[in-house]
């Protein structure tokens, strides 16, 4: 190519630099679509002998993907299920039968079972 009649070298040009705003959503999807594990040791040891080691794992995933590598312990944990409500009628129908039984008083339920006892 010439300028003024002179001719200039075909100089390459430098590769264009594209910068693609992530944001973080999308940091967000792609880690819990993906999943993520974190896993270190800290241990405290004073001359030579160990007092403290915390061992940490910490799995960030999707719900999709925790099932899918086999991981569902909040479905069966009864703090994190509705069965939690399930669970605190019957605690508290035990504890009303203890204290009956307790007291020396037949329990509302016992009568079913005291009948049908041989002796």
């Amino acid at each position: 190519m010439t300028s003024g009649g002179l001719s200039t070298p075909n100089r390459a040009r430098p590769p264009e630099h594209r910068q693609e705003s992530t944001n973080l959503a999308d940091i967000l999807e792609r880690v819990l679509d993906k999943g993520i594990v974190i896993a270190g040791d800290i241990r405290v040891n004073l001359l030579d002998i160990e007092l403290l080691t915390i061992k940490i794992r910490l799995l960030v995933a999707s719900v999709d993907k925790a099932r899918e590598i086999g991981i569902d312990w909040w479905e069966h944990d009864p703090t994190l299920s509705v069965g939690q409500r399930d669970l605190a009628e019957e605690n508290k129908a035990l504890r009303e039968r203890v204290a009956a039984l307790e007291a020396g008083r037949p329990a509302e339920n016992d009568g079913a079972r005291r009948d049908g006892e041989d002796g």
